[in-house]
């Protein structure tokens, strides 16, 4: 069978790429190197535990019409569905001075911030306030509507004159930092600091480094839609992308290894495969990170040389510290599930080891975990550098796991005693399993100090899909890449 379109990698990004393009009736093949789809946001079953192995909190995935999560857009249009669950409060702070609840009610945060700060409430609402007008008019033009061509402009001036003449006000804040939003409105410290934080969960940056409209539309969305689990986690997720490429015609091939992209006079011609097989197609779409796609799927002479070394000098976020838990569950009838935990004070929220998120899934579905037991997930930022696999590589592993398990007692105190399963995860483990560059979840590109690379490369019929191409760590991102470059890539 001959392809049109081959996409390297099963990632949300490649996925999405794939089913829309199968569902556009073009003939799509998927090649994922490893033996379960979903890239960093997989899910894997060790002794009846099933974890999720990146992503834990989603929002805008149920029946709430109209969705504005691109991720649900992508479902409607191939005819999938998810059961989720809601939760309200999507999960509580803890600093070193008090913990506090995150209500989805803005008046319900609003409140729960005035029994800290009073003051800061106050500014607090007039912040979101500011960023909120700007998602009034980012939710009326769906992603899924959107393209990365001249074309887009006929379909935003014919479908939406009225929000485009909305959003000229706003202008200035679009490609703005949320941090010159905070220091306009936000004097109160500690306010700063959660603020910081937000931004910190939600880009990897702080606010002066995230842009104002992931700030806008994470607020909005919440407020509006609220959060849910999928039920089956992430990889009921994958499960129903799969089910949705495969439809519509597509096919996803596991354990097949793309060892490099062909490329003739700056035109691409098809994959080789590392058990040598080559299949040719017009189009490759690369949901690999850009740092592997330009240094390991294609030669070094395939691109500009200036291209190819400014695009290598991008910054990368750091990886993660993983701790995936399978605990006794009894006596914590009370248990929420979803914490962050910043344990000192006095150092940067940013620093490894110091914000640590916890993801505990089985308080939404009960088969997560066999009777009587958790899943627990918790991971916090780690440099790739100085981690190799030598003696020292398992004692290691153990040490640095350490302010996890920390930042859990603050939630669970006897949680070392209800430990049945441990699995510690490195930045060498995201590097190994999900073959990204330095385990890296993305470029760390501040806002006002670059943009985001986008889809588009200088080959002739390579794109690539991915937290390499858009702002924001997590899955509306990546699957409103795979939106843009589907939809640019047909009329």
């Amino acid at each position: 069978m001959s392809f049109e379109v081959i996409v390297i990698g099963s990632g949300i990004g490649g996925l999405t790429a794939a089913a829309l393009l199968g569902r556009y009736h073009k003939r799509v093949l998927v090649c994922e190197s490893h033996a379960i789809a979903g890239g960093a946001a997989h899910s894997f079953t060790r002794r009846g535990f099933t974890f999720d192995s990146g992503p834990s909190f989603y929002c805008g995935l149920g029946n709430q019409r109209p969705s504005l999560n691109p991720l649900r857009q992508v479902l409607d249009v191939l005819g999938e569905s998810l059961q989720v669950v809601s939760y309200d409060p999507l999960g509580h702070y803890h600093f070193p001075e008090g913990s506090f609840p995150v209500y989805c009610d803005a008046q319900r945060y609003r409140e729960a911030v005035a029994e800290i700060t009073p003051q800061g409430a106050k500014e607090l609402a007039q912040f979101e306030q500011r960023l909120l007008s700007l998602y009034d008019c980012l939710k009326d033009i769906p992603t899924i509507a959107l393209r990365a061509d001249w074309r887009l402009i006929p379909i935003l001036l014919s479908n939406y004159l009225p929000t485009i003449v909305k959003m000229l006000p706003q202008l200035g804040i679009i490609q703005g930092s949320v941090g010159k939003v905070m220091d306009q409105y936000v004097r109160d410290p500690w306010v700063r600091r959660l603020i910081d934080l937000e931004c910190f969960l939600l880009s990897g940056l702080k606010a002066h480094g995230t842009v104002a409209p992931e700030v806008a539309f994470m607020l909005g969305e919440r407020s509006r839609a609220g959060v849910e689990y999928p039920v089956g986690g992430s990889g009921a997720i994958v499960a129903a992308l799969v089910r949705g490429l495969q439809h519509w015609g597509g096919e996803l091939r596991l354990n097949t290894h793309v060892e490099q992209i062909l490329v003739a006079e700056g035109k691409v011609l098809g994959v080789r495969l590392r058990n040598g097989e080559v299949i040719e197609a017009p189009v490759v779409i690369s949901n690999a990170t850009l740092w592997d796609t330009y240094t390991k799927l294609l030669q070094e002479e395939d691109l500009p040389p200036s291209y190819r070394q400014s695009s290598l000098a991008t910054p990368a976020v750091d990886s993660f510290m993983h701790l995936h838990l399978g605990i006794q569950a009894e006596g914590l009838e009370q248990l929420t599930g979803h914490h962050v935990v910043v344990q000192d004070a006095n150092k940067d929220i940013t620093e490894p080891g110091n914000t640590c998120m916890i993801s505990i899934p089985s308080v939404w579905d009960r088969n997560l975990a066999p009777e009587g037991h958790h899943v627990v997930h918790v991971y916090s930022l780690e440099p790739y550098a100085d981690w190799c696999r030598d003696e020292l590589y398992q004692e290691k592993k153990k040490m640095r796991s350490q302010p996890l398990l920390c930042a859990l007692e603050r939630i669970i105190p006897d949680i070392r005693e209800r430990i049945v399963l441990e699995l510690i995860g490195t930045p060498l483990t995201h590097a190994h399993y999900l073959r990204r560059y330095q385990g890296t979840y993305g470029p760390a590109i501040a806002a006002g100090k670059g943009l985001f690379p986008g889809y588009q490369t200088p080959i002739k019929g390579l794109y690539r899909v991915g937290d390499s191409t858009m702002p924001g760590i997590g899955v509306p991102a990546v699957a409103a890449s795979g939106i843009l470059c589907a939809n640019t890539l047909v009329d």
